[in-house]
């Protein structure tokens, strides 16, 4: 299998597995304060990374230095988590994953304004076309909806946190002096987890942990694992694999993976006309895996096999 194709399998089940963090999350979200929850999520994490990166030889001084900015982006994803399970709270899982699909539209914005990246003529309709299909899933497929702009009350708490999210990716790339990818996000989550401590200590100290149901430690610890730690890694191998436009791609994918697992868990699905907006996300997936232009057989022979874009998503 070429390091290609086994770049898409891990980009797939990363989309899985960040899928799994929102039908786990609203079944747990009202039954644990979202600052205690995502406090105890990031320290496994963080722990986790810790260890991962120590294995992996010494870590660097080097990395170490300017901790302001792991500061700055620890902030950013601390909230984008935290409006998430505030926003499950009330909004279905499905609707919230379409949300979550605007992030490459919002972060283009930003890509554009930081680093002055530009958009090809494909990638814009390809994100255009996904930003409707997550605005029909949003609005219920509700027109009247639509044009009143009634959007649900977790849907709204969640698009800040999918704001933060977008503006999170560019300075990624911004803030990075030539840290691995494990260094900086190691960094970030730890500086998370103590961002969180020191906000949710209440939440923390008023949450009654001997009695709280079984599926709370079980999206504990599927999002501190699965949908933090080992989505990073395959999200980090199919970066080194594929170029960052079909990375980014597999965002589209989540709301198709929430249906699966929705189904799996027996929650049944949405409506029919709410599954045109699911589609309408499959094809902009479609439109971004496709190659930005025809190579010819001399400059696919010149070309370097794999990229080297360094992201990160939750």
């Amino acid at each position: 299998m070429s390091g290609a194709a086994r770049g898409h399998l891990a980009m797939l089940a990363f989309s899985a597995l960040v899928a799994g963090s929102f039908s786990l999350g609203r079944m747990a979200a009202p039954l644990i304060s979202p600052d205690a929850f995502n406090a105890v999520r990031f320290v496994i994490a963080g722990g986790i990374m810790l260890v991962w990166l120590r294995a992996s030889g010494p870590i660097r001084p080097a990395a170490f230095a300017a901790p302001w900015r792991y500061l700055l982006l620890a902030g950013l994803f601390v909230f984008y988590f935290v409006t998430m399970f505030e926003g499950l709270k009330t909004a279905a899982p499905v609707s919230l994953s379409a949300v979550f699909t605007l992030t490459p539209v919002i972060s283009a914005v930003f890509g554009w304004w930081l680093l002055r990246q530009a958009t090809t003529l494909r990638m814009a309709l390809a994100l255009t076309i996904g930003g409707i299909g997550a605005l029909w899933v949003v609005f219920r497929a509700d027109w009247q909806a639509f044009l009143g702009f009634a959007v649900g009350q977790g849907e709204t708490i969640y698009f800040t946190g999918v704001l933060a999210h977008a503006l999170y990716t560019p300075l990624l790339k911004r803030l990075n002096r030539g840290e691995s990818a494990a260094e900086f996000n190691t960094g970030v989550l730890v500086t998370g987890a103590v961002l969180l401590l020191l906000w949710g200590g209440p939440s923390i100290v008023d949450t009654d942990w001997a009695r709280l149901p079984p599926i709370v430690w079980i999206t504990l610890g599927y999002t501190a694992t699965f949908a933090t730690v080992v989505s990073f890694a395959c999200l980090r191998f199919g970066a080194q694999h594929l170029p960052s436009a079909k990375v980014m791609a597999y965002t589209y994918l989540v709301p198709s993976w929430v249906l699966v697992w929705e189904l799996a868990l027996g929650n049944g699905t949405p409506a029919g006309t709410i599954l045109v907006g699911v589609g309408l996300t499959a094809i902009a997936l479609l439109l971004l895996l496709r190659d930005e232009e025809a190579r010819s057989p001399r400059a696919a022979e010149a070309a370097p096999a794999s990229g080297t874009v360094r992201t990160h998503r939750d």
